[in-house]
C-alpha cells in the first residue's frame, strides 16, 4: 500500500465512507468552487487521519476546525488535530500540480504541513511530504521533506509533550490543601506582601458570602540586565461540594505603584494551552483572572514580561 524509498511517501485508497461525506458537504456549501474546495478538504484530511492511525499516531478528527461547518463556510482550512500536540494541516494537491496553496489562515496555530496529492476520480490519494512551517501562500513540492520526517517529528513533539506534563504533575501545588493549613512556605499571607490599599482593593474581589483562603507569591523576572518582581495572588472559594472559585491576580510589591508594561497573565489548561490572558498596560495597579474549576482539576499559571517567563501549575 506504501512505498519505501529515499524519499518516503506513501500512497492509498480513499475509504468510502470518507467519499461520502466528501460528496455530502460539498453539496451543503453555496457555491460549486466553495464545494470542491470543501471536498478536497475533507479527502486530504480523512486520509491523512487514516494513515496516521495505521501508524499508531492518535487523533481527533471531530476537535479539528475543518469538521466545523461554520469554519468550513468562512475559512479555508484542513487541519487534522493529534491528540496532546496540535493540530497539522493537511493540504490537497490535483493531479500534476507542483505548488501547494496555503492560505493565510492556515498559516498559523500548526504544528506542520502535510501536502496530499487527490486522484481526479477522488478515489486514491498520495502523501507528497511534509514541512514544519511556512511563510507564503504558494510551497513549491520540491521544499518538502520526507514523510518519514512527519513521523519523527511528531514522536519529538509527543516526548516533549509528555516530559512537560510530567514535570507540572511533579511540581503541583495541592491549593485546597490551604483550607487545612498545608501551605508551602513560599506562599504567604497577603499582608506580608501588599501595601494596605492593594490588600483593600484585593478584597473586594471576593466572594464574602463563603469562606475564602488567600495567598501570594513572590515571582521574578529576569530580563537581560534587569529584574522585575511581582506578587501572585491566588483565592479559592468553595462553591459547592465539587466546585471552587479561583481568583489569580499580579500585584506589584510594596513600594511600587504600577506593574511593569506589557506583562501578561495567562491560565494553562492541563494540555498547556491557554484558555484566558491578560496583560498590563502602561498604568495597571493590578491583573486579574477569574474562573471555575472542578475538584481535581489541573492548571496552570504563567506570567510571561518579554523574553522571560515562569509557569506556577496547581491541583485544584
Amino acid at each position: 500500500m506504501g512505498n519505501q524509498t529515499a524519499f518516503l511517501t506513501f500512497s492509498g485508497i480513499i475509504s468510502p465512507s470518507a467519499r461520502q461525506l466528501a460528496e455530502q458537504l460539498c453539496r451543503q456549501q453555496a457555491t460549486p468552487k466553495k464545494g470542491e474546495q470543501v471536498r478536497l478538504n475533507t479527502l486530504a484530511v480523512s486520509f491523512v487521519n487514516s494513515y496516521l492511525q495505521y501508524m499508531s499516531v492518535e487523533t481527533d478528527l471531530e476537535a479539528s476546525d475543518c469538521w466545523n461547518p461554520v469554519q468550513q463556510l468562512f475559512m479555508d482550512v484542513a487541519d487534522l488535530s493529534i491528540k496532546n500536540i496540535g493540530s497539522l494541516e493537511c493540504r490537497p494537491v490535483l493531479e500534476g500540480e507542483e505548488f501547494v496553496y496555503v492560505p493565510p489562515e492556515a498559516q498559523s496555530n500548526r504544528i506542520g504541513y502535510v501536502a496530499v496529492q487527490i486522484s481526479k476520480s477522488y478515489r486514491e490519494a498520495k502523501l507528497l511530504g511534509f514541512i514544519k512551517e511556512v511563510s507564503t501562500d504558494i510551497l513549491a513540492i520540491s521544499q518538502l521533506s520526507s514523510l518519514e520526517k512527519l513521523l519523527e517529528y511528531l514522536t519529538q513533539l509527543n516526548t516533549a509533550k509528555l516530559t512537560v506534563q510530567s514535570q507540572i504533575s511533579n511540581s503541583l501545588i495541592q491549593i485546597t490543601q490551604w483550607f487545612d493549613n498545608i501551605i508551602d512556605n513560599s506562599w504567604q499571607e497577603i499582608e506580608a506582601l501588599l501595601s494596605t490599599q492593594a490588600i483593600y482593593a484585593d478584597s473586594s474581589l471576593r466572594n464574602t458570602k463563603h469562606a475564602f483562603i488567600s495567598r501570594g507569591k513572590l515571582i521574578e523576572l529576569r530580563q537581560q540586565k534587569t529584574e522585575q518582581t511581582v506578587v501572585l495572588v491566588v483565592t479559592l472559594t468553595p462553591e459547592n461540594e465539587s466546585e471552587m472559585d479561583v481568583i489569580v491576580e499580579i500585584h506589584p510589591t510594596k513600594g511600587e505603584i504600577y506593574l511593569p508594561q506589557n506583562l501578561q497573565l495567562k491560565i494553562l489548561d492541563l494540555e498547556g494551552a491557554c484558555v484566558m490572558e491578560a496583560q498590563t498596560r502602561s498604568t495597571n495597579k493590578n491583573i486579574q483572572l477569574q474562573f471555575s474549576g472542578e475538584i481535581g482539576e489541573h492548571f496552570s499559571v504563567k506570567l510571561v514580561l518579554g523574553d522571560s517567563s515562569t509557569i506556577e501549575s496547581f491541583a485544584i
